[in-house]
């Protein structure tokens, strides 16, 4: 029987996309695990993997099209033996039959994530399994190139989260969790937060007609916002009406920092065209330090969910870049542990993929703490909007020489000034000031992350 290929949703923020490229046409073989199609999301470009085996009989969403609906067929895969008499009952068959197969499949994987809330509360510390792609009586639905990556990664497919069609686990769902390890705890954080969000929807902002009538007699044009912008709208609103947020602002001399990051570029070796393999920035060394002060201050270190405090072990630093039409938060993982040159090389290349647009999903989920820096613009001091499910995030702010009284003597130093915005559900302020305190020793005595 011919299949229909749906839309799949790539991100848990992605409700329809866009077909950018088609990588097969109309007639190619399609095995397991080929790559048939990159679809723009909200957040990225990314390749769509086919699940099952057939030839593409045919193609029902041209490439630019408009935005399609996620589980909305968008080809026919003719299996072995079927000939193109069968497409035209397939093409015109709804797809509601399989969405709500897939309501029935994915059902049972909301359970497993409010379990792991309340067991990271235990104090043995025991956790429940990740949201997995369970299907009816346990059974777990995967592509073969899934399932033969888990086998061989040694991972359970029952605790994947899928996001392929159908509940499947798909290629994406087994490098994900093979790049964030034991990063599932997010989700159950998500979950937790849901009354509070559903609640916040209920504040409801001025109408477009209400200000629409404010600027009548005005010149204006109206610009349509792109996904990406409603979901960073949705973000923010959601953050400031269901985070309690505080802030702890404070000055840091850099003096040293920036002696220390000119002997590391000068020791960089060079490529084959004679540049250097990496250039540190400042913003790389305070990810670093970041990072380390959440080791020095574990309990800093933490999501909250209403089941328990999630204490994160890893320093999974997450990096605001400014992208068109928005900005995008990639993650430095382990990054307590990490070179220094290391992280500069990453976020280069996180830089450069995101302002494509061409980030994987497990690239910027995830995280326990984020970084937004305005410095290179100049800006001297502000305060950043936490990332959910983060319970910080730091705003640092340019390097600024200043007059510093020391004694009886008035010296000149670089000052940086950082703002820490805290979630006051999981960090108080007497905890953010310590671990505000641990990030500043840190620069100011950088030699201390070489160690």
């Amino acid at each position: 029987m011919p299949i229909q290929i749906l839309m799949p949703a790539l991100s848990p923020t992605m409700e329809s996309g866009t077909l950018a490229k088609w990588l097969k046409k109309e007639g190619d073989a399609v095995a397991a695990g080929d790559i048939i199609a990159e679809i723009e999301t909200d957040k990225a470009t990314m390749e769509f993997e086919a699940i099952d085996e057939g030839r593409i009989g045919k193609i029902l969403v041209a490439e630019g099209s408009e935005e399609v609906p996620i589980n909305q067929p968008i080809a026919i895969l003719l299996e072995e033996g079927e000939d193109a008499s069968a497409i035209d009952a397939a093409a015109s068959a709804a797809p509601a039959a399989e969405a709500k197969s897939d309501t029935k499949a994915e059902a049972p994987a909301e359970t497993p994530r409010a379990d792991a809330a309340e067991a990271s509360a235990k104090p043995n510390g025991s956790t429940a399994p990740a949201a997995s792609g369970g299907g009816e009586g346990g059974r777990v639905f995967a592509s073969p190139l899934a399932r033969r990556m888990a086998k061989e990664a040694g991972i359970d497919l029952a605790r994947v989260k899928a996001t392929g069609p159908h509940g499947r686990v798909i290629k994406a769902d087994i490098e994900a969790a093979l790049s964030g390890k034991s990063d599932l705890a997010p989700a159950a954080a998500d979950k937790a937060a849901a009354p509070a969000a559903q609640a916040a929807k209920a504040v409801q902002p001025m109408a477009d007609s209400a200000i629409l009538k404010i600027y009548e007699e005005g010149s204006y044009e109206v610009v349509p916002h792109d996904k990406m912008r409603k979901i960073i709208a949705t973000r923010l609103v959601e953050a400031k009406q269901t985070i309690p947020h505080f802030y702890l602002t404070l000055d840091t001399e850099i003096d040293a920092l920036l002696k220390l990051r000119a002997q590391i570029n000068a020791s960089a070796p060079q490529d084959g065209d004679g540049k250097p393999a990496w250039k540190v920035s400042v913003n790389d060394l305070v990810i670093k330090a970041l990072a380390l002060a959440l080791q020095r201050v574990p309990d800093a270190n933490v999501t909250w969910t209403e089941g328990g405090m999630l204490r994160h072990k890893r320093s999974d630093v997450g990096v605001a870049v400014a992208i068109e039409g928005g900005l995008i938060t990639p993650v430095v993982r382990d990054a307590d542990t990490k070179p220094i040159s290391q992280i500069s090389i990453d976020m280069k290349d996180f830089a450069a993929r995101a302002r494509e647009r061409r980030l994987a999903p497990h690239e910027y989920q995830g995280g326990t703490t984020a970084v937004s820096n305005l410095g290179m613009f100049g800006i001297k001091d502000f305060a950043a909007v936490i990332n959910p499910p983060h319970a910080t995030i730091l705003a640092v702010g340019a390097g600024v020489k200043t007059p510093v009284v020391r004694g009886d003597e008035v010296t000149v130093r670089t000052i940086m000034t950082v703002t820490l915005s805290t979630d006051h559900r999981a960090v108080d302020g007497a905890l953010g000031a310590q671990f505000l305190g641990a990030f500043r020793d840190l620069i100011e005595n950088p030699m201390g992350m070489l160690v």
